[in-house]
C-alpha cells in the first residue's frame, strides 16, 4: 500500500480555505459515504492535522488500497484506488483437512472487501489448525486472481507436509518408576510402525497438557504427595518432522495414611457413625483419589439423612519425618442456599426438558454439592454432548444460587457399515442407521440390516426414553428375520412381527421392562431327509405373547464392565391370541470382579425352561438351543436332544450353563487393547414334547470344555480367537475346536 498526501508549508495564520472537495477513483463506494470519513469539511481551514487524521480514517475503513491529497485551485481533490471485492475462495492441496473445515476457521468470506492484513491473519490461523492436527510443517501461501470490475479470487497454496510425530519421549527425575511405567501412563506415545491405526504418536499440544495431569495423577494415588512437574517441554526437530517430549518430575517422598480421624461439627450426627463410613485403612499408602471418593462418600450419606446443607473438607496433615499423612475429615454445616433458577445454555437442538430431566436438583431445592456433580454425569451419559460444565452463580439474595448448565451439542446421528466374519454366521454385512436424539427430544430411531451366510435381518425401531414425563421407557421395533438352518436342522426359518416394550424403575439398579409380542413364524425348506420331527412342523405359526423382565446392575459400565454383576429373571406366556401356548422363564446372572487393574474375573449362570399348555407341544422355533457362543468347544446347536438317523438337532426345553472366564494382558503395550483370556463353560440342554424312539440327547448329562482366547479391540472392530477343547461331551455332539470372530463399522 502506498499513500500520497499534500503537505502544507504555511503557518496556521495562513491556512487555506477549501472552497470544494472532489472524490476521484471511487467505484463501489459513493463519494458521498467517503466524504463522511474526512475531518475537511468545504469551508474548512486546510491543516496538516486535518489531512493526517483523514488519511488514518479512511486507510482505517479497510476499503482502500491507496489514497492520495492534492489542491487543484482551492479545490481539494481526493484520490482513492479501492480494494478489491473478493468473488471465491478457493484451497489447494489440502488432503488431510476439508475445505469446509479450513474455510470454517477464517474470516474472509466472498463479496467481502479483501485486505492483505486480513489475509495475512487468516492465514496465522489456517497454520495454527495444522499445528493442531500435528502438521507443524505446513505451509501455506495466498495467492490473487484478478479478475474484472475490481474483484479477485483468492486462493490459499497449502503444501501439509507429513504429520510431526513424536520421536522421543523422556523423563527426568524419576526414580521410582522406570520411563516405559510412565510411558504407559501417558496418552502421548514414541512413533512406532505398527501404530499407524492410532493418532496417539503425534505430537498434540492439548494432549501434552492431558499428560502432565494424568502424570499427577498417577504419583498422588500412588502415595507420592509432594509431587509436582516441573516442566513439560516439546522440542521441534531442526527438519520440523518429530518432537521430542520431556517431563521434568520431581517425585518427593511417598506417605503412607496415619491417623484418620473425623472433626464433626453438627451436633445431631454421631461421630462414631461417621467414621465408620470412612473406608480408608491406617498403614495403607496415601490414595488422592481414594480420599476424594471418600468425601462424595461422605456427603451422599449423610445427605440421605436429610442433612441438606453439609460440607465435607478432608484436611492432610504431612509428617514427613515419618513419612506418613494424618486425614483428618472435617464435617461443617455448610451456609443454608436454595436453587433459584436452572438455566441451560448452549443447546441449540436439544429441548431444555431432555437436559432438566437429568438434573437431581430443581427449582426450590436445597442446593448440594454431590447431587450437582451427579447431575453433570447424568447429562454426559446421554452422550448428546461434546461438553458438559455446570457453575453456580450467586443471585441477589443472599441464601439463593443459580444453576448454569452448559453443554455444546455433537452429532448424534450415526451410519454405521460394518463388514465381519463369524465362524457361527459365515460372512456378515452390516447396516445401520440411528438418531439417538431424534428432533432433540432424546428419543432414539434405530433402522438396522444384517445380511450374512445364513442369516438375514432387517429391524426398524423407536425408543422415548421419558415417557409422559417419567423415567419411563416406552417404544416399539418392528422385524423381517430370515435363518438358514439346513446345516444344523434341513430347514429354513421366517420371523416376521413387532414387538412393544416399556422399562421403568422398580427401585435403585431395579427395572422392569413389560413388553407385547406379535409374530408370524414360518418353517419352510423343509428336506424331504430331515427329522420327522422337523417335517410335521412345516408351516406358519402365530405367536402372541406378553414377558417381563426384572433387571439389577451394579457393574460400573454397560459396556466394559470391570466391577459389579447383573442379576435378570425372564418370564413370557404365549396363547393371548394366535396359535402357540407355552409358558417360559429363564434366569441368570453375570458377576465381574477386578483380581488387579488388568485382571478381570468374569462368571456367568443362566438356566431356563419352557412348557405348553392348552394340549400343545412346544415347536422347534421356540426351544432353546445351545452350542457356539453359549457353550464354546460345541458347534451351534451341537449340545441337545437330536434324531439320531438324521442328525438334526432339535433343541430342548430346559437348559442351564455356566461360565467362569479370566482376562489378562499380554505384556504388550497398552494401547493395543490385546488381551489374553482362560475360560471354561459347562452346560446342558434336554427335554422335548412327544419324545420317542429315534431321539438322543434327552438327558441332562453335563457337558463340559476349557479354553484360551485372544481378543483386540482393533480400529476394525473387534476380533477374537478361541481355541477350545471339549472335557465331557456326547458322542453325538457336535463339537468345535477354533473359533472366531471379526467385525468393523465405518
Amino acid at each position: 500500500m502506498t499513500a500520497a498526501c499534500l503537505f502544507l508549508h504555511t503557518s496556521a495564520a495562513y491556512a487555506e480555505t477549501v472552497e470544494k472537495i472532489r472524490i476521484e477513483g471511487a467505484e463501489r463506494i459513493e463519494p458521498a459515504t467517503v466524504m463522511t470519513y474526512l475531518d475537511i469539511q468545504p469551508g474548512d481551514d486546510l491543516t496538516q492535522d486535518k489531512l493526517n487524521q483523514s488519511l488514518k480514517t479512511l486507510f482505517g475503513t479497510g476499503l482502500f488500497a491507496d489514497i492520495d491529497f492534492y489542491m487543484q485551485g482551492r479545490d481539494l481533490v481526493v484520490q482513492v484506488v479501492e480494494n478489491p471485492v473478493i468473488n471465491k475462495i478457493a484451497f489447494e492441496g489440502n488432503k488431510q483437512l476439508k475445505n469446509e473445515d479450513l474455510l470454517a476457521e477464517i474470516r474472509l468470506r466472498p463479496r467481502v472487501v479483501f485486505t492483505r492484513t486480513k489475509v495475512q491473519t487468516d492465514v496465522e490461523r489456517l497454520l495454527e489448525v495444522y499445528r493442531l492436527s500435528g502438521l507443524f510443517s505446513a505451509t501455506i501461501e495466498p495467492k490473487i486472481i484478478k479478475l474484472d470490475q475490481n474483484r479477485v479470487n483468492l486462493v490459499f497454496e497449502i503444501y501439509e507436509g507429513p504429520k510431526t510425530r513424536i520421536r522421543k519421549i523422556s523423563f527426568l527425575g524419576n526414580q521410582q518408576f522406570s520411563n516405559a511405567k510412565l510411558e504407559s501412563v501417558i496418552r502421548s506415545r514414541e512413533t512406532a510402525w505398527y501404530r499407524f491405526l492410532s493418532a496417539n504418536d503425534k505430537y498434540d499440544p492439548d494432549r501434552l497438557a492431558f499428560d502432565r495431569e494424568l502424570l499427577r495423577r498417577f504419583y498422588l494415588n500412588s502415595g507420592y504427595a509432594d509431587f509436582q512437574i516441573t516442566s513439560a517441554v516439546a522440542e521441534l526437530s531442526q527438519d520440523r518432522k518429530d518432537f521430542f517430549l520431556t517431563f521434568t518430575l520431581e517425585e518427593g517422598e511417598r506417605y503412607r495414611i496415619g491417623k484418620i480421624s473425623v472433626e464433626n461439627n453438627v451436633q445431631e450426627l454421631q461421630a462414631d457413625w461417621v467414621r465408620g463410613l470412612v473406608d480408608l485403612k491406617e498403614g495403607s499408602w496415601y490414595n488422592a483419589e481414594a480420599v476424594e471418593d471418600t468425601v462424595v462418600n461422605l456427603t451422599t450419606e449423610i445427605g440421605n439423612r436429610q442433612y441438606a446443607f453439609i460440607d465435607v473438607r478432608p484436611r492432610v496433615e504431612r509428617r514427613r519425618a515419618d513419612k506418613q499423612i494424618d486425614l483428618v475429615f472435617v464435617v461443617n454445616e455448610s451456609a443454608k442456599a436454595f436453587v433459584n433458577n436452572i438455566n441451560i445454555n448452549g443447546n441449540v437442538r436439544t429441548l431444555d426438558q431432555v437436559v432438566r430431566r437429568e438434573m437431581l436438583l430443581v427449582e426450590g431445592d436445597p442446593f448440594n454439592r454431590t447431587r450437582v456433580q451427579k447431575s453433570k454425569q447424568n447429562i454426559k451419559d446421554l452422550d448428546f454432548f461434546e461438553e458438559v460444565e455446570i457453575r453456580t452463580v450467586p443471585t441477589a439474595v443472599e441464601d439463593k444460587v443459580d444453576i448454569e448448565v452448559d453443554v455444546q451439542e455433537k452429532s448424534t446421528g450415526e451410519l454405521m457399515i460394518g463388514a465381519g466374519f463369524s465362524t457361527q454366521d459365515g460372512p456378515l454385512a452390516d447396516f445401520r442407521l440411528r438418531e439417538r436424539n431424534f428432533l432433540g427430544k432424546g428419543q432414539m430411531l434405530d433402522f438396522s440390516t444384517t445380511l450374512s451366510g445364513v442369516r438375514t435381518e432387517f429391524e426398524f425401531g423407536f425408543t422415548e426414553p421419558y415417557f409422559l414425563n417419567r423415567d419411563l421407557q416406552a417404544g416399539f421395533n418392528v422385524f423381517h428375520i430370515t435363518r438358514d438352518l439346513q446345516d444344523v436342522s434341513s430347514y429354513d426359518r421366517r420371523q416376521t412381527g413387532g414387538r412393544m416394550f416399556t422399562d421403568y424403575p422398580l427401585a435403585k439398579n431395579l427395572r422392569q421392562t413389560l413388553s407385547y409380542r406379535l409374530e408370524k413364524n414360518e418353517i419352510t425348506n423343509v428336506q424331504p431327509t430331515a427329522s420327522l420331527f422337523i417335517q410335521l412342523q412345516q408351516g406358519k405359526r402365530v405367536t402372541s405373547a406378553v414377558a417381563q423382565r426384572l433387571t439389577y446392575d451394579t457393574r460400573n459400565s454397560t459396556t466394559d464392565p470391570t466391577e459389579g454383576g447383573i442379576f435378570r429373571f425372564d418370564t413370557e406366556i404365549a396363547g393371548l391370541g394366535g396359535d402357540a401356548r407355552y409358558f417360559s422363564t429363564r434366569i441368570g446372572a453375570n458377576y465381574y470382579w477386578p483380581l488387579t487393574k488388568q485382571w478381570i474375573v468374569s462368571v456367568l449362570g443362566e438356566a431356563g425352561h419352557i412348557v405348553a399348555f392348552g394340549g400343545q407341544t412346544v415347536q422347534i422355533n421356540e426351544r432353546f438351543s445351545m452350542g457356539g457362543t453359549t457353550l464354546r468347544g460345541f458347534e451351534r446347536s451341537g449340545v441337545g436332544p437330536r434324531d439320531f438317523a438324521t442328525s438334526d438337532a432339535l433343541g430342548g426345553n430346559t437348559f442351564y450353563r455356566g461360565s467362569a472366564e479370566v482376562g489378562f494382558p499380554l505384556g504388550l503395550p497398552e494401547e493395543f487393547q490385546i488381551r489374553g483370556h482362560l475360560f471354561s463353560d459347562f452346560g446342558s440342554l434336554w427335554g422335548i414334547d412327544g419324545s420317542g424312539a429315534g431321539l438322543v440327547g434327552e438327558d441332562a448329562s453335563l457337558r463340559l470344555s476349557v479354553g484360551a482366547g485372544v481378543s483386540w479391540k482393533s480400529p476394525l472392530g473387534p476380533i477374537r480367537v478361541d481355541v477350545t477343547a471339549p472335557i465331557l461331551k456326547e458322542d453325538f455332539d457336535m463339537t468345535q475346536v477354533l473359533s472366531f470372530s471379526f467385525g468393523t463399522s465405518f
